[in-house]
């Protein structure tokens, strides 16, 4: 197998785990491959610590892989999906960062689901993304996100109006601050901070959900996923953010922007013993009395 490896900056209480990681793989007989960004950190260390690598990119090496590992937070998960998603190469995160509603495995149990996966005896959950249209380039590497598609007012400047299509029928004007467009996956995300909705992974919708509106009816929606969803805006400012995940791009007023289901998927690696209700109750403190 080859097993490709993308994470972020790290420290040295993480470089003895990804030392035992790299040495679990090619024990195995099985190849390491880093992402061409996540090299660089690795390269800051001692290089014999891990032997020689070959390296991918979104268009270098990536489709020949079996499954990359994500080690950091559920935003390196995302970086990921990037590079994953067009080849249905599948992602396992594990999680170095916070809160993790992605990134579900903790680092003390990655080694044990690494067994799982290498003995072909995890689950794999598919994971729909969102698709942006636009009648100008943006995003070139990869115009689709796991989490949400977002449309913020740039630096101070002062609200901004959102008219919303769906499937053509106008469905409301915006005064807010932006407006985020969800899959399930990115309810737990930036929608669920504006007072979106928990949905769960395999529900087949969108979340429409306004950042700080003007108008408090003004509450979040959902929608089939079977829809195109489109944006025309209008503000003082000239310029405005959008965003695919962490990605940012701005625009102006001329830009025509839709989205749609993609057709491409985000493939999670998940342990056998994962269940959905348990990450949610233990990342939201579900259930916990702080009297106790």
């Amino acid at each position: 197998m080859k097993i490709g490896i993308h994470g972020k900056p790290f420290d040295i209480e993480v470089l003895a785990f990804l030392q035992q990681l790299f040495e679990k793989i090619k024990a195995g007989g099985h190849e390491v491959i880093l992402s061409k960004q996540f090299a660089v950190e690795v390269n800051k260390f001692e290089k014999e610590l891990f032997g020689p690598f070959e390296v991918f990119d979104h268009d270098h090496k990536v489709k020949e892989l079996d499954y990359v590992i994500s080690v950091g937070g559920d935003g390196t998960i995302l970086e990921s999906v990037t590079y994953t998603a067009p080849y249905g190469v599948p992602v396992m995160g594990v999680n170095t960062g916070r809160l993790g509603f992605l990134a579900t495995i903790r680092r003390e149990d990655a080694l044990e689901v690494l067994d799982e996966l290498l003995a072909q005896e995890i689950r794999l959950e598919e994971r729909s993304l969102i698709k942006l249209n636009s009648n100008i380039k943006l995003f070139e590497k990869a115009a689709f996100c796991l989490n949400d598609f977002t449309i913020l007012k740039k630096d101070s400047a002062s609200m901004i109006i959102v008219h919303v299509y769906v499937n053509d029928e106008f469905l409301n004007s915006y005064w807010a601050d932006g407006l985020v467009v969800s899959t399930p996956t990115g309810s737990t995300g930036y929608s669920l901070s504006c007072g979106g909705p928990l949905v769960l992974p395999q529900s087949k919708n969108f979340i429409i959900t306004p950042v700080s509106p003007h108008n408090l009816t003004a509450r979040p929606m959902v929608v089939s996923d079977d829809s195109k969803i489109s944006f025309k805006i209008e503000g003082r400012s000239k310029n405005f953010l959008i965003s695919l995940d962490s990605r940012y791009e701005t625009v102006d007023a001329s830009a025509v922007l839709s989205i749609e289901k993609s057709e491409l998927v985000a493939t999670i690696v998940q342990s056998k013993s994962y269940n959905y209700f348990d990450t949610l109750r233990k990342k939201l403190n579900w259930g916990l009395d702080v009297r106790n």
